[in-house]
């Protein structure tokens, strides 16, 4: 799925899933640069993202897997 990865002027990591009309914060994350693994939205949701560069500039959409819960 599409998912639009953006970071708030806090500082805060947020995704946005344009065909659920979802965005939500991102609460946990396996890599601290967030690309090549997954990560956990505030409302429970676990994605795996993509592996990109740790330099990778915000916003990007990327294509992410949703994991089975």
């Amino acid at each position: 799925m599409k998912v639009m990865i953006r970071r708030s002027a806090q500082g805060q990591l947020s995704a946005y899933v344009p065909k659920k009309d979802l965005e939500e914060p991102i609460v946990a994350m396996d890599n601290p640069e967030i690309w090549g693994g997954k990560v956990t939205l505030a409302n429970g949701w676990q994605l795996e993202l993509p592996a990109l560069a740790a330099d990778t500039k915000l916003p990007i959409t990327v294509e992410a897997r949703r994991l089975s819960e």
